[in-house]
């Protein structure tokens, strides 16, 4: 399964829209959260439903603030990460990770890319395709039964 993972787009819903026909064939496609009506506009461009969550951007109450699901035997958590204070460390989203029984949490929130690997579990941030980020990025999971790869793609203009 390929899943495509934005986050912090605010408002540059066509350049995520134009990423995913770039990236195809794409299974499942997530957006964390800053601005969630974009994925909306993505669900209408691209024909296919987003898995999304709220951020501290998004209006209360619309979306959920976080998700946990499975793909397959891989159970994900998806957050925007604001309430888990992630621009001060990965610590309280290491618990709930944790709590959840997660192997893969996908969360946004800081507009910096990143990957890495946590007592056994995958933490993807895509970084943000904002207009004004210096460097906009998206991220890539792919999950072949108990394989899970992740890789940040850099958008280069």
């Amino acid at each position: 399964m390929n899943c495509i993972v934005f986050s912090d787009t605010h408002g540059n819903y066509p350049l995520a829209a134009e990423t995913v026909s770039l990236a195809a064939p794409v299974d499942m496609i997530i957006h964390l959260g800053d601005e969630t009506e974009d994925a909306n506009m993505i669900e209408r461009i691209c024909l296919t439903q987003v898995q999304k969550v709220a951020g501290n951007c998004d209006p209360p109450g619309k979306w959920p603030r976080e998700i946990c699901t499975s793909v397959g035997e891989t159970r994900m958590l998806l957050t925007h990460g604001d309430r888990y204070s992630v621009k001060a460390g990965l610590s309280k989203l290491v618990e709930r990770a944790v709590a959840a029984d997660a192997q893969v949490v996908l969360y946004g929130h800081t507009h910096q890319a990143s990957i890495e690997r946590i007592g056994g579990i995958l933490f993807v941030n895509p970084g943000s395709l904002h207009c004004g980020a210096a460097i906009k990025s998206y991220a890539v999971l792919t999950i072949n039964n108990s394989e899970i790869a992740a890789r940040i793609v850099v958008i280069t203009e």
